[in-house]
């Protein structure tokens, strides 16, 4: 009995204070940042500032400029020249610009041939490299290989391609019922799709890339349950495969948008742009540093050119994210 008194006695041990567990953890970080010395914090502060810098410099800052621009009247010289206008740049780009019109058509189309021809061929010939044939890593090289070159070099290549009279394909396909050779970088009827199957020409490869790495990654377990459970290649891969590869499906449409919006290189090279393939790219181009050099203009043809670029990314990344599980 007088134990138990004296133990009832004894005061109960005292719980941990609230938040110690997080004192000492804030403890540890700042012992660990400590040991850091001034060289470390230097080389620290370089490897993250400079990149941090230049990436504010040429891609936030000029995006930002560009958009105030849009709504002033300048030239490109003298600073004192540029007049705020408003909104006029937009309503006369929609209202009394000829060429807006016809280059939204062209990008759209170059997105609607990127999205349902060239994607899905490239989704294809990743599976098929995916089963490991034989000479997988020559096809791959080979298929990829036009990647490597710039935009610039396979405009150059296409247009020998397209010659009238010295190209390989009329030399392969002949002349017409009436003699004629196909022209096809001067048809205005024509030069569009001839490009458009350069520029797939070299997106199919990236595609390609892009989900032969995401296959690589899916778990052969899952294709070898599906296979006991009766499911031939075409049902494990529409059901099984295909919805595992919906990270790499939202880089694809990323990259597929940025790709046939940001579109310049092939149609600058072949005829500047013009008789039919018209782009926002190169009324931007040819506003800016063309003969009328009219800046508030083309930056206004640039805001909208970016303003149909990020507008379905972030509605589909909105999406996306919605539907994934919490």
């Amino acid at each position: 009995m007088v134990g138990d008194a004296t133990s009832s006695l004894q005061p109960a041990p005292s719980a941990p204070p609230a938040g110690g567990a997080d004192a000492s953890l804030g403890r540890r970080r700042r012992r660990r940042f400590s040991i850091l010395t001034r060289r470390d914090l230097l080389v620290l502060a370089i490897m993250v500032g400079i990149p941090t810098f230049l990436h504010v410099f040429f891609i936030w800052l000029p995006t930002i400029l560009t958009v105030v621009l849009s709504f002033t009247s300048w030239n490109g010289i003298g600073l004192d020249k540029i007049v705020f206008i408003g909104t006029k740049n937009y309503q006369d780009l929609v209202t009394i610009y000829p060429p807006f019109w016809p280059a939204l058509q062209h990008n759209i189309i170059w997105l609607g041939v990127f999205i349902f021809i060239a994607t899905p061929l490239g989704m294809f010939l990743a599976v098929l490299l995916d089963r490991e044939i034989r000479g997988t890593r020559f096809y791959q090289s080979v298929l990829y290989l036009p990647v490597v070159l710039s935009l610039a070099i396979v405009g150059f290549i296409w247009e020998l391609q397209y010659r009238p009279e010295e190209g390989l394909i009329n030399n392969v396909l002949g002349t017409t019922e009436q003699g004629n050779l196909i022209d096809w970088l001067g048809n205005r009827d024509l030069n569009l799709w001839a490009v458009l199957v350069a520029a797939s020409w070299r997106h199919v490869g990236y595609i390609m890339i892009l989900y032969l790495a995401g296959l690589k990654s899916v778990d052969p377990t899952l294709r070898e349950a599906a296979a006991i459970d009766g499911a031939n290649g075409r049902q494990t891969f529409l059901r099984v495969v295909f919805p595992i590869l919906r990270p790499i499906n939202i880089v694809i449409l990323v990259v597929t948008v940025i790709e046939s919006l940001r579109a310049f290189d092939l149609a600058f090279i072949i005829n500047r742009g013009l008789n039919g393939l018209e782009l926002l790219s190169i009324l931007v181009t040819n506003n800016i540093i063309g003969e009328a050099s009219r800046v508030g203009f083309g930056s206004a043809i640039g805001v909208v050119l970016l303003a149909i670029s990020i507008g379905p990314i972030i509605l589909f990344l909105t999406r996306m994210m919605r539907e994934e599980p919490t």
